[in-house]
């Protein structure tokens, strides 16, 4: 039996991180500068964000 449904991936790019997160890219950038959340630069043009550090802000903020 094949599933159809896609395993949520682990590394997400800012674009992905950004729809995961409800935020457009340029507040996820904002946030990336401020300290808030953690990119991981794999090469100059490829940044990934973790999805535990992601699910880690959402449990943060909504905390506050």
């Amino acid at each position: 039996m094949y599933h159809t449904e896609h395993p949520t991936p682990q590394n997400l790019r800012a674009k992905e991180a950004s729809k995961y997160l409800g935020i457009g890219k340029s507040t996820l950038w904002l946030y990336a500068r401020q300290g808030k959340l953690k990119p991981i630069k794999l090469s100059p043009r490829v940044t990934i964000f973790k999805r535990s550090e992601l699910d880690k802000f959402i449990n943060n903020m909504s905390a506050l």
